[in-house]
């Protein structure tokens, strides 16, 4: 992670003695602000000093300051999380809709150190709700649930809930996924014959928030996926990224319809 002015980024901001004309004050400091992070002299994780400090490099009162800030992060420049403060927004990943790939390639594609740390394992009886992310009625049969987070460069990227079904996807009951994502396994492991993608945006409750650290509340992305062989399931996953690091692509042609563009598995 990045602190402090970089190394050959030139001086800190400047204070603003005059906006320029027609421009609130608010607007400057976002252009300014802006410039520094697309000119390159605040690099994607660089840590912004603390938000009294650039109110006071910018002789603007905290309020102020804050709106400015508050701005750029909705417009995907900073990120603002409550224990690391201020940061330049890491370039959005991408994810695929129309395909399934592997979410250590989506990190690692991006530049970043990629990891994946399990939460927690169960192998369990079916329960109704599970319905609602298998897209299919399990009753009492056995089913392997997962929680587990992606992280790039250590930080969380992506939380991932995963049902397995131990019946179509053979072997996973005896892989304990600590290390291997379920989802790259299931890529290499285990054929599909049909795939359903819902996706949607969400704001994150509290035990989401809390391994995402993020904000309660906040916006993320969601995708939910599913995949059956033959007539039975295979996996159902609900994907939840924060919203301020990720964006969806998908290429289309006259011809072919939709193509590939990226995801996660």
């Amino acid at each position: 992670m990045n602190t402090g002015t970089p190394k050959g980024s030139g001086p800190a901001p400047h204070r603003t003695t005059t906006a320029s004309k027609g421009a609130t004050r608010h607007n400057h400091i976002i252009e300014e602000i802006r410039l520094l992070i697309v000119g390159g002299r605040w690099p994607p994780g660089f840590q912004l000093p603390i938000e009294t400090e650039l109110a006071d490099q910018y002789g603007v009162s905290r309020m102020t300051m804050n709106k400015a800030l508050g701005q750029l992060a909705r417009d995907g420049y900073l990120v603002r999380r409550k224990k690391s403060g201020t940061q330049v927004a890491q370039p959005r990943a991408e994810s695929v809709v129309m395909a399934i790939a592997d979410i250590r390639d989506e990190v690692l594609g991006s530049g970043r150190a990629y990891r994946f740390t399990l939460i927690e394992r169960r192998l369990r009886p079916g329960r109704p709700d599970d319905a609602q992310l298998v897209g299919a009625a399990i009753g009492g049969t056995e089913v392997l649930w997962l929680e587990g987070l992606h992280l790039a460069d250590d930080r969380p990227f992506c939380l991932e809930t995963r049902l397995i079904n131990p019946a179509t996807a053979d072997g996973a009951a005896g892989q304990d996924f600590s290390t291997l994502a379920p989802g790259a396994w299931l890529l290499h492991a285990v054929p599909w014959s049909v795939a359903s993608h819902r996706v949607r945006a969400v704001n994150a409750g509290a035990s989401d928030a809390k391994l995402l650290e993020l904000a309660v509340g906040e916006a993320c992305l969601e995708i939910v996926r599913r995949t059956t062989v033959a007539t039975e399931w295979v996996t159902g996953v609900r994907l939840l990224y924060p919203g301020s690091d990720h964006q969806l692509v998908a290429n289309f042609s006259p011809e072919a319809g939709p193509g590939p563009a990226s995801s996660a598995p």
